[in-house]
């Protein structure tokens, strides 16, 4: 039973869960908006946002701790330079998840598009 267990683990390892998180926090900074399933978006969209609110602050401890969380020094610029000052008076809640009519073919998994709110 799956009492109380709040993350899901995407039948990985940690490993490739934050893996996985970083490439989709990297896609979603770099692209502004990316397509997934619902059940990824929903997963990385608590990544993402503690990256903002580190952006939001903006000094150097910060901006390292987001090299440490998302090893790309092109998509950490671009969120304490361009995604961050967007978010200045917004307290939280920076993602929106917007779910597709259509299903993928294969799987038939739920899409869902992940973008920034405003």
């Amino acid at each position: 039973m799956r009492h109380k267990v709040k993350k899901k683990k995407f039948d990985r390892t940690k490993e490739q869960r934050l893996a996985l998180y970083r490439s989709l926090a990297r896609s979603l900074i770099l692209e502004e908006r990316i397509e997934t399933t619902v059940q990824r978006a929903k997963a990385v969209r608590g990544f993402v946002e503690k990256l903002v609110t580190l952006g939001k602050k903006g000094d150097l401890a910060s901006r390292r701790r987001a090299l440490e969380l998302l090893p790309d020094k092109e998509a950490v610029r671009k969120l304490f330079e361009d995604i961050a000052p967007r978010f200045e008076d917004r307290n939280g809640g920076y993602t929106r998840v917007i779910k597709l009519p259509d299903r993928r073919k294969g799987d038939c998994a739920e899409m869902a598009i992940l973008e920034w709110v405003e």
